[in-house]
């Protein structure tokens, strides 16, 4: 009787044992957006904590450089998929299949990337726009523009999207360039901007610019150092820019580019941003692909051709559009098609997958997996 009250008294203790918070919150703070998405069903305490916008950020700014990831959409097949870029392209454990259940499944083929922040992804679906959270679910449809309402604007045409954060207000913009082509050489341009927290759109006053799409496709801003960049041809100076939108201050500005990279075809290029640098991408005649870098933000003598990827080292009537570098070092991208390509940094193919068949292009953008909410 005596030793069986000893180990009942035991298995009391073990029962009894618990962790400090603050350790608990530091183990919390340490686990990725997917497990805490499932202690969420814990308890009604768990459910409260880790909904807390506070946590939120900590766990955000705690595990930024370590959860990025791809979202990749590669129609005509109706799946999206969220891509760990650093793992073995072959390597389907490294890969998830995601369903935005808010939009129709017939859609999917129609679905545009527009920009990616802070966890968020901004989607274009048959001229609608979606805020959305990939690895929480969450999403807001936003309403329409005053041009898109307006028919007296239909002269306008939306050439430019971006997507962003404005740290002093604690807020997301949405910011959407359209141009009115006629007279074709002073194109009239016109900037709105949707604030997510006061869920409004408001104009900026842009008679001064004068902005006109340097290629037939919509582009999407490349958010870099609070701003979001694009580039577009300048009819003030009659070359292209990179066009500049400060988040915080509601201003633009342009970033020129050097006589060498002047002289290169804008018809077949993209611009991006590789490390902590705004690059930009040509695809030659031939289908190899020269990688230029900024390495001064906003100097423009320090844009350096940094890496040729020769076609030789192409897959068979693909392209290369570099997308980021992955943590050894590698240039990750599309193939201009359904597929993904890693490079190292002599240009040589390390990794190739194709994930359909078709002539399709992908829409591709890197995310931060968060728990971040919306703004209240």
């Amino acid at each position: 009787m005596k030793g069986d009250n000893s180990r009942r008294g035991v298995r009391e203790t073990k029962k009894t044992a618990i962790l400090p918070w603050e350790l608990i919150i530091e183990i919390l703070l340490m686990l990725p957006v997917k497990s805490l998405v499932r202690f969420k069903c814990v308890c009604k305490s768990w459910l409260c904590f880790l909904s807390d916008p506070q946590f939120a950020i900590s766990h955000f700014q705690r595990l930024t450089a370590s959860t990025n990831r791809l979202l990749f959409i590669a129609p005509p097949a109706p799946k999206i998929r969220s891509i760990d870029f650093n793992a073995s392209l072959h390597d389907d454990s490294a890969s998830s299949s995601l369903s935005p259940n808010f939009l129709p499944l017939t859609t999917y083929h129609n679905v545009q990337i527009m920009g990616s922040c802070r966890g968020f992804i901004l989607l274009n679906c048959c001229q609608s726009l979606w805020v959305w959270n990939p690895s929480t679910g969450v999403h807001r449809k936003l309403s329409s523009t005053p041009i898109d309402s307006n028919l007296m604007q239909a002269m306008f045409f939306t050439f430019l999207y971006g997507f962003g954060y404005d740290p002093s207000t604690d807020d997301y913009l949405v910011v959407k360039v359209s141009y009115n082509p006629i007279p074709r050489h002073n194109a009239t341009t016109r900037v709105e901007f949707f604030s997510l927290r006061t869920n409004v759109w408001r104009d900026i006053e842009a008679t001064h610019l004068s902005y006109m799409n340097s290629s037939e496709s919509i582009k999407e801003g490349s958010l870099l150092n609070g701003a979001i960049h694009w580039l577009a041809f300048s009819c003030d100076v009659s070359m292209n820019v990179v066009v500049v939108f400060d988040l915080t201050e509601r201003s633009f500005s342009e970033i020129f580019f050097s006589v060498e990279i002047l002289d290169c075809d804008f018809d077949f290029c993209d611009l991006g941003v590789l490390g902590d640098s705004l690059s930009i991408s040509f695809v030659e005649w031939n289908h190899s692909v020269e990688i230029w870098v900024m390495k001064e933000y906003r100097v423009q003598s320090s844009w350096t051709k940094t890496i040729v990827v020769s076609a030789e080292n192409i897959p068979s009537g693909m392209y290369f559009f570099p997308i980021c570098y992955t943590k050894g070092d590698d240039i990750f991208g599309t193939d201009g098609s359904t597929g993904l390509a890693k490079y190292n940094d002599n240009g040589e193919l390390q990794e190739h997958r194709s994930y359909c068949n078709g002539s399709y292009g992908s829409q591709v953008a890197v995310y931060t997996e968060s728990l971040l909410p919306f703004p209240m």
